[in-house]
């Protein structure tokens, strides 16, 4: 039943994955769902039953008006917005030496600067209401490197720093930012969401080549099950407590614990190399 004070969400990237599951999710709990996408017509299901909850806008996070257009319309129509989940994005395989500028620019546009668009649209409501939660979309890769998705890792590394950042400034707003960092979940992000740049160089066969020819041939059997996961990240939001981060799935858990680790390893490795960059303390 529609509840005047349920939550509402707006969700950018809900065609497929993440986005879809939640925001079908989100309808049947009653809440209110902003449903984006940039073919309109690939979410318009999901709104099907649910017209005084649902609200449909196409958007590219480009496209700056469009991302103005989108926000301006879900606040006049639900009044305001309590959750703003950055998902849109999506993979690029290359080795580092073989990347296209392009196609590195296109990627760096959506995952990196569309998000900024989002983020700067939505804040001024959410700072007027004192309230908010942002959810950004890292990634395992936010947090660890591979071979062949060098340039993935380098827009999800951004949107970590971005995060941090984000959380310090808000917090004191009554805003909460929330990374979420997936393992491989069966979504399209290996398949039809994912642009590649084959390998041509032999000396990047084994490692870059072999590693993208496995992605492609998990893609559908990932341990990942992305309605357990928007459920995780539904429970996060409701949480009493709160986190900056959220890791999705038992490889990205562990993968994060091992990274924590060898990060601890390197820097007592060199504690006495990094301290000898100081000023004496008798010069201070």
């Amino acid at each position: 039943m529609e509840n005047a004070n349920s939550p509402v969400w707006f969700i950018t990237g809900c065609s497929s994955g993440f986005g879809r599951e939640l925001a079908k999710l989100i309808l049947q709990r009653g809440w209110k769902a902003v449903i984006t996408a940039r073919n309109v017509d690939q979410v318009k299901d999901i709104a099907e039953g649910y017209e005084n909850t649902a609200l449909v806008l196409p958007l590219d996070v480009n496209k700056k008006d469009q991302v103005s257009s989108a926000v301006a319309k879900a606040e006049e129509t639900f009044g305001r917005i309590d959750v703003l989940v950055n998902n849109a994005g999506y993979g690029y395989f290359s080795s580092i030496e073989e990347g296209e500028e392009e196609k590195i620019r296109s990627q760096f546009e959506t995952n990196v600067f569309g998000l900024v668009n989002m983020i700067q649209a939505v804040l001024p409501g959410m700072r007027k209401e004192r309230h908010g939660h942002i959810i950004n979309f890292s990634s395992i890769g936010g947090l660890v490197g591979f071979t062949a998705t060098g340039f993935y890792h380098a827009t999800k590394f951004a949107v970590e720093g971005l995060s941090e950042s984000l959380s310090k400034e808000v917090e004191s707003l009554g805003i909460k930012v929330l990374l979420v960092e997936p393992g491989p979940f069966r979504t399209d992000w290996a398949g039809r969401s994912t642009s590649r740049t084959p390998v041509q160089i032999a000396d990047y066969k084994k490692t870059v080549g072999e590693r993208m020819d496995l992605s492609l041939e998990g893609s559908g059997k990932q341990q990942g099950d992305p309605v357990r996961g928007c459920e995780a990240i539904i429970e996060a939001v409701e949480s009493e407590t709160h986190h900056l981060r959220l890791l999705l799935g038992k490889m990205a858990f562990n993968l994060a614990i091992e990274k924590a680790e060898a990060l601890k390893d390197n820097f007592n490795a060199w504690k006495e190399l990094s301290l000898s960059a100081d000023y004496p303390e008798s010069e201070l």
